[in-house]
């Protein structure tokens, strides 16, 4: 006779899902079998068969498990917002929490934090004042996760003033609260923000730890602030805060962000422990200093260690060969991201990108248009952009026109390529074609980005717009400008005027030349900074020709380096000449 089969009880079910958590087709099957069983009242069992659907990704399935439940606790609704959020579904995410309130569902402290996050990921300002009004009707808005997830989300939209204010407003906050706040300040590009919430945070006395480390030293990196980063590890490792690999990566980030690529390789060489993040770091920061040999050299080193690459040590190698016109060793790199089988070096948009520039910066121009056109992915704007930006170069009205009719199209608000189109019409001095471009621009509401750079002295940063005089130096800056300029007319300086506007006359282009930010960020770290110390500059855009040429000759006639970084890359003038070798 055959052996009686024992029947599944409700605990060996539970053990099945706990085994089968990471196997989707695994839990449709006990799904199957939890309905033939008679076990799908059993709320418990469909609790837990939902959050291992959500584990594993399956969104599709968890829903329609979940529109079948009744009435389900609401620790399921926001089990299902947590799966809608972790998979970048906020769409989703929105649908189900206006189902929620239909239904009159009354949410809990948990439910907000997700439905808060998925706003942020859908994009829309005005839902997510909407959602502000409602946690603040259901009477959420004093609980630190909430306020702090509502917070981030007005960072992320750029709404400065109002994230401020809410952080400000919290009546308790915690280091997670704090650590939040800074991290989205450095992410969303607001480094001398989350240095000023850093610093109000040390004098409200809270202590911070590794993860407040690894955002300030990223700040700082953003800044280009090297002695304030400097201070804050030092007084880490007083604290005996855990300087992990983690924070000991983002301080390597730092110093090659900051320029000082020999001190940033002897951390390298002494760091205990090197993971591939340490590698890439190392060579993505050569690579942006124009260090391209070193990069390379390093790259090849990894190879013989026996460490596998990742997309963003590729992005450093692509990079390097970029920034140094070594096509066929960019095209070589670039072929073997494509012939190999790990998904973990697929060429990425961002590969793509580096490719066009390689080949725009080298003038193969063509051959850049046609190496988009046969892309096997959709090209983006920062993959027009960069051709775009050769063109400039080069100076190709044609292509130039070609691409920014692409790039106006898709992006219109974005007023950097206008300008860029600008920049080529002015080179070959067709200002009718120069003011259709400003026409456009003012027709459809685009705005030039306002160009800034950025200086470090004595623990501050010193910010310089162009002509400015809000600086409590001003006075003293122009006059060393002044000063400047007349010694390096003597040299044989002669000022770009190019590209200044056609209906001005020749002094007055000389005159706005010689205020752009760059240049009174120069002259403050001449008047202020030690004898024998590199000036280091930071600048938001790409520097102007004539910047350059004045930075090669301020370098030859004081004898200091200045260390320049603009949009694109690392610039490094010593004794009147730049790192870049005229290419870039």
């Amino acid at each position: 006779m055959l052996a009686k089969q024992t029947p599944l009880t409700k605990q060996m079910l539970s053990e099945l899902l706990r085994a089968s958590s990471s196997k989707p087709k695994q839990l449709k099957k006990i799904h199957a079998v939890v309905i033939r069983t008679g076990f799908s009242e059993k709320n418990s069992l469909l609790t837990q068969l939902l959050e291992n659907l959500v584990l594993v990704g399956d969104m599709c399935y968890a829903r329609q498990l979940f529109d079948e439940m009744h009435k389900p606790r609401i620790f399921l609704w926001n089990t299902l917002f947590k799966g809608y959020v972790r998979n970048q579904l906020p769409f989703e995410s929105v649908l189900l929490y206006k189902k929620m309130r239909d239904l009159g569902v009354r949410p809990d402290e948990f439910t907000y934090p997700f439905v808060v996050k998925a706003i942020s990921q859908l994009g829309v300002l005005s839902c997510g004042f909407a959602l502000h009004a409602h946690v603040v009707k259901n009477g959420f808005e004093c609980l630190g996760i909430v306020a702090t997830e509502l917070v981030m989300m007005y960072m992320k939209f750029g709404e400065l003033s109002s994230a401020e204010f809410l952080f400000d407003s919290m009546q308790v906050k915690d280091l997670v609260a704090w650590n939040a706040f800074i991290a989205v300040c450095v992410q969303t590009g607001n480094s001398a923000i989350a240095l000023e919430y850093f610093n109000k945070m040390c004098a409200d006395a809270v202590q911070f730890d590794s993860f407040t480390v690894v955002s300030m030293l990223s700040a700082c990196g953003q800044l280009g602030s090297l002695e304030i980063g400097e201070e804050i590890y030092d007084r880490a490792r007083k604290e005996e805060i855990d300087c992990n690999i983690i924070v000991e990566n983002a301080r390597l980030d730092m110093h090659l962000k900051c320029g000082s690529t020999e001190a940033a390789r002897v951390l390298f060489d002494e760091m205990k422990q090197r993971n591939v993040v340490s590698w890439s770091t190392m060579i993505v920061g050569y690579a942006m200093n124009g260090d391209s040999r070193e990069a390379l050299a390093l790259f090849t080193m990894m190879q013989n260690e026996g460490l596998r690459p990742n997309y963003v040590t590729f992005l450093g190698v692509l990079s390097a060969c970029s920034h140094a016109g070594l096509v066929n060793e960019g095209k070589r790199y670039f072929s073997l991201m494509v012939r190999s089988n790990d998904k973990n070096i697929e060429p990425r948009k961002e590969h793509y990108a580096c490719m066009v520039d390689l080949l725009g910066r080298s003038g193969l121009l063509k051959e850049a248009y046609d190496f988009i056109k046969k892309m096997p992915v959709e090209p983006d704007t920062g993959i027009w952009g960069a051709l775009l930006g050769a063109c400039a170069v080069h100076r190709d009205m044609i292509l130039g026109q070609k691409v920014a009719d692409v790039l106006v199209d898709t992006a219109p608000d974005i007023g950097s390529y206008h300008v860029l189109l600008s920049n080529i019409y002015a080179a070959a001095g067709k200002w009718d074609c120069v003011d259709k471009v400003r026409s456009k621009m003012r027709k459809l509401g685009t705005k030039k980005v306002a160009a800034y750079s950025s200086v470090e002295f004595d623990g501050k940063i010193h910010f310089f717009n162009r002509g400015d005089i809000s600086h409590p130096q001003s006075k003293a800056i122009y006059e060393k400008l002044d000063e400047i300029l007349k010694k390096i007319r003597n040299m044989g300086y002669v000022p770009d005027t190019g590209a200044v506007f056609h209906d001005v006359e020749i002094e007055e282009k000389e005159s706005s030349l010689s205020h752009h930010s760059e240049k009174l960020a120069i002259a403050f770290g001449l008047i202020n900074g030690r004898a024998g110390n590199p000036i280091r500059v930071m600048k938001n855009l790409r520097t102007c020709d004539d910047c350059h040429v004045f930075s090669k000759f301020v370098s030859r006639l004081t004898s200091r380096e200045i260390i320049m970084r603009d949009k694109n890359r690392f610039h490094h003038f010593r004794n009147g000449i730049c790192s870049c070798k005229e290419f870039w």
